[in-house]
């Protein structure tokens, strides 16, 4: 008999309470959803009209919590208070997952899908800009860089054969992580000052040409001149079969 008394708390101690406004209990939804849910999982979900004490809520303020799912005419929305159960953690995911969302498009009303999965929301790309002077950096970069590289095509033969002209650098990718953090780069650690940033050189191992001294102000400034500099063609990717 002990045992059939517990049973029933045991079961309760499962229960979920899910909050949703009256429009989406009417739907039929959630009467579609919820024992799909509890079927595979034994969780029950209860739902109430209140937030008050609920263990999650939907909603279609877009403030509120994840985009769930949408329709008819809305966006839901599922919010999961800090201290939520593992129950209820378990149905959110649930819920934001491919089977989830597969079964809140599956249901149907008069052969119509209300309900679908919500929006893709696209990250805005932010536009690199950098602040340094160009007009300058062109300056620095021929006093600076142009013992070793080309940095203006009217001085194609004031490099060392075996360094990239800045216009192939530019053509890289990754042209601006380059160019922000040379300094570290081999072999300009051997030879480069960077002021409040580079180590001084080592007393036994001094610069074994004359040194290259800069500010980060200056650095920043060739960075604004090689973001102008037309990039070189390095042509199409090499093919291998």
């Amino acid at each position: 008999m002990a045992l059939l008394a517990t049973a029933p708390r045991m079961a309760m101690a499962q229960d979920v309470t899910l909050a949703a406004p009256r429009s989406l209990q009417d739907s039929g939804l959630l009467e579609y959803v919820l024992p799909r849910f509890s079927l595979k999982t034994g969780v029950r979900i209860a739902v109430v009209q209140s937030t008050e004490g609920a263990d999650l809520s939907l909603s279609s303020d877009s403030a509120v919590g994840r985009a769930v799912f949408t329709g008819p005419n809305a966006t839901w929305h599922i919010a999961i208070p800090d201290n939520a159960s593992k129950n209820a953690r378990r149905f959110a995911s649930w819920l934001t997952s491919d089977i989830g969302k597969r079964t809140v498009a599956a249901y149907t009303v008069d052969g119509a899908s209300p309900f679908g999965p919500p929006a893709q929301v696209k990250a805005e790309v932010a536009e690199i800009t950098y602040d340094g002077d160009a007009t300058q950096g062109k300056i620095l970069s021929n006093k600076l860089c142009g013992r070793c590289h080309v940095v203006t095509r009217d001085k194609q033969m004031n490099d060392i054969g075996s360094t990239p002209s800045f216009h192939v650098l530019r053509a890289l990718q990754d042209w601006n992580l380059r160019f922000e953090s040379f300094y570290a780069l081999n072999p300009h650690p051997a030879f480069t000052q960077v002021a409040e940033v580079t180590p001084p050189f080592h007393e036994e191992r001094p610069s074994p040409i004359v040194p290259v001294e800069m500010t980060l102000g200056d650095l920043q400034a060739i960075i604004a001149y090689v973001a102008a500099l037309e990039p070189a063609d390095l042509g199409a990717p090499i093919q291998h079969q």
